[in-house]
């Protein structure tokens, strides 16, 4: 440990451009053992670990870290397994840039440790080498309902089997991961990964019931009659419109309709919407992750120019920088400070942006420059604007308490109004990350599983 004046910050080796913009394979590859070795060497180990307290999972990241840089494969895989339900996927997905590599106390000087690669390292060697997930064997006779098989399901069935309480999980989709699956384009987090996950809680005793949407497939009222406790983690799927003339023309698309119509091509499921772009131009406007992997995508797809619109500047955009920086290696083309004012058949009217002196926040207000209008063409528009929480018929009849998002209001224990049901995830918070779905998803299960246990 304590190398960090010697070795310098390295990331993971990427896929060729050329070769990588032809499929949707993965695009970072997994350290090998030496390097991940050799990067875990350089942390410091910190007595108030800053890595640790910005992870939502509260990860004992310094703990792993000095396992791996001792090549102790096996005590890192428990460790980082431990408290989290899926490591190799958010080491993959999660801006640590923002989180824990973010508060690294490298970060501004010589360069924080490359947390979610070496993470990442460890699961996927660990699985290579034959280790797997531990769940108990031992039973305590109580049963839960889970709506939703996203991030915040998986991890909520998998500390509740950690504990012996038997799961059953309902998806509406035909296959379990949530946004994991539909909304994440391979290229970042491949689909095998995903259904491992599910595997493993279902070999550990979790039902898992696909193609079941509750309140149409199955009353509510039987999960209220039939569960000790029901966790409800159906996320926020519902897209975001700009409140712009000709935002709903045929050329006009929402982010997660574009990419579940490709992801379900790709599985050779039957296709809900599928939006062609090959051989066309297309926008993008948003500034987000979700944008990137929109980007992303059509580039694979074949279009003839891809662009992306975002009405602030680069520094302001909320995407990660290395999912930014993989589109313009790509071939993406950004327009910044642009602001959509109108779409037609011909593409996007746009007004020019810039920024206002900071607030007292440090945040910078948009303001238009009058008499900059002009058109951007386009065939295509795809929007990707954030996502709001859906309001499905069973929840309207729970009578459980929301807010005026429609987000399921609970307290700090995951509790809804009805305290037979918890919640967490996207359909509490709105839109987030994947990793604090996760972390609700565990903190709700620990609730529910207090409440069961105690007499």
């Amino acid at each position: 440990m304590l190398n960090f004046t010697k070795i310098d910050r390295n990331n993971p080796s990427k896929r060729g451009v050329m070769d990588r913009i032809k499929d949707f394979g993965e695009v970072y590859n997994v350290f090998d053992k030496n390097k991940a070795s050799e990067q875990a060497e350089r942390c410091i180990g910190c007595g108030d670990p800053y890595c640790h307290n910005k992870c939502p999972l509260h990860n004992i990241i310094p703990a792993w870290l000095k396992q791996t840089a001792e090549n102790d494969l096996e005590l890192a895989f428990n460790i980082s397994n431990e408290t989290s339900p899926f490591p190799e996927i958010l080491g993959r997905i999660c801006p640590q840039e923002v989180l824990c590599e973010g508060d690294c106390t490298l970060n501004d000087t010589h360069g924080a440790i490359t947390i979610g690669a070496i993470e990442t390292h460890i699961s996927e060697t660990g699985f290579d080498n034959g280790l797997v997930p531990k769940f108990t064997k031992n039973k305590i006779g109580k049963k839960v309902a889970i709506v939703g098989s996203g991030p915040a399901g998986i991890s909520a069935a998998t500390f509740l089997l950690r504990a012996g309480v038997d799961v059953d999980m309902f998806e509406r989709a035909s296959r379990g991961g949530g946004l994991l699956t539909y909304g994440i384009p391979g290229f970042k987090l491949d689909k095998h990964r995903v259904q491992r996950r599910i595997d493993w809680l279902c070999e550990a005793g979790m039902q898992f019931i696909p193609n079941c949407e509750i309140g149409k497939d199955k009353p509510f009222e039987e999960l209220e009659s039939n569960y000790d406790a029901i966790f409800i983690g159906i996320g926020a799927t519902k897209g975001k419109y700009p409140n712009i003339g000709g935002e709903k023309n045929s050329n006009v698309y929402l982010a997660m309709e574009f990419l579940t119509g490709i992801q379900q091509r790709n599985f050779e499921e039957a296709i809900t919407t599928f939006v062609d772009v090959k051989d066309k131009t297309v926008v993008v406007i948003g500034g987000g992750d979700t944008a990137m992997d929109c980007v992303r995508t059509s580039v694979r797809e074949g279009a003839s120019s891809v662009k992306c619109l975002y009405r602030r500047d680069e520094l302001n955009m909320p995407g990660s920088k290395k999912e930014v920086l993989n589109a313009k290696e790509e071939g993406v083309e950004f327009l910044f400070n642009v602001s959509p004012l109108s779409i037609d058949e011909n593409g996007v009217k746009l007004i020019k942006t810039s920024m206002s002196t900071p607030d007292g926040s440090g945040r910078s207000s948009i303001v238009e420059v009058s008499g900059s209008e002009f058109l951007e063409s386009a065939e295509v528009v795809i929007l990707a604007l954030g996502f709001d929480q859906e309001l499905p018929e069973f929840l309207k009849k729970a009578n459980l308490e929301l807010d005026r998002w429609n987000g399921i209001k609970v307290d700090e224990n995951f509790q809804t109004s009805n305290p037979k049901i918890y919640s967490g995830g996207d359909s509490v918070r709105g839109a987030d990350l994947a990793v604090w779905a996760a972390a609700d998803g565990k903190n709700a299960a620990n609730s529910i599983v207090l409440k069961l246990t105690k007499k």
